[in-house]
């Protein structure tokens, strides 16, 4: 972790508010380059009097958002025929599912983008399936920016007013994180279990029903 604060340090030395905007793109990119750490690190500079707080909140969410579009073009070039393909190739997983995912992110692409931004090991992610559903660019822009600016926003100001402290602002994003992953790890489970219930009834109809014969 010493090493990524040194190197972000580094790059807000050498290129000021614009080096918050590209650790934050490479963030969504290269999830091991956390945002708990570079952007309330960006709040401390800003406290220091070295940085513009307007300056580093912009770039960054620039940042955010061209992060994005370029996992929203990796969802448009994996494509649904594609995802269908996988999904039939893989265990207890079917095509169907696949749609009926899309059909939830069709209906609620708006919320779930701009909150996905919000959930800690969801916000880069989200850009996927809505590149997968096409979302429309400017849509996703806009849903993307606001939930992208609130997020920045909290953490750049905790760094701000925590001053020499800001590596609290951290262990507050990582508590809040912590009981994200803990639901997150819930849902999965339950999906878990619903997908092996119905590949255990799917064998069992299949037992029970006979092929017809010739």
């Amino acid at each position: 972790m010493q090493s990524i604060i040194d190197w972000i340090v580094g790059l807000m030395e050498t290129l000021g508010a614009p080096g918050v905007g590209i650790a934050i793109l490479l963030e969504n990119l290269f999830p091991p380059i956390p945002s708990e750490v570079v952007l309330p690190l960006a709040g401390f500079t800003v406290a220091q009097g070295t940085l513009n707080m307007w300056a580093v909140f912009i770039w960054s969410v620039v940042g955010s958002v061209a992060g994005a579009y370029a996992l929203y073009g990796i969802g448009v070039w994996l494509g649904l025929e594609r995802l269908r393909k996988v999904a039939d190739w893989m265990w207890l997983v079917r095509a169907s599912d696949v749609d009926a995912a899309m059909r939830f992110f069709t209906k609620y692409g708006r919320s779930s983008v701009f909150f996905g931004r919000l959930i800690p090991g969801v916000r880069s992610l989200i850009s996927i399936p809505a590149g997968l559903g096409k979302m429309n660019l400017l849509t996703f822009g806009l849903w993307t920016t606001l939930g992208s600016g609130i997020w920045n926003a909290v953490l750049i100001y905790l760094g701000y007013v925590l001053g020499d402290n800001w590596e609290k602002a951290t262990g507050y994003a990582d508590t809040y994180s912590n009981v994200i992953y803990g639901v997150l790890v819930l849902i999965i489970l339950a999906f878990l279990v619903y997908f092996i219930r119905r590949a255990v009834t799917d064998r069992e109809e299949e037992v029970l029903v006979p092929p017809e014969s010739e």
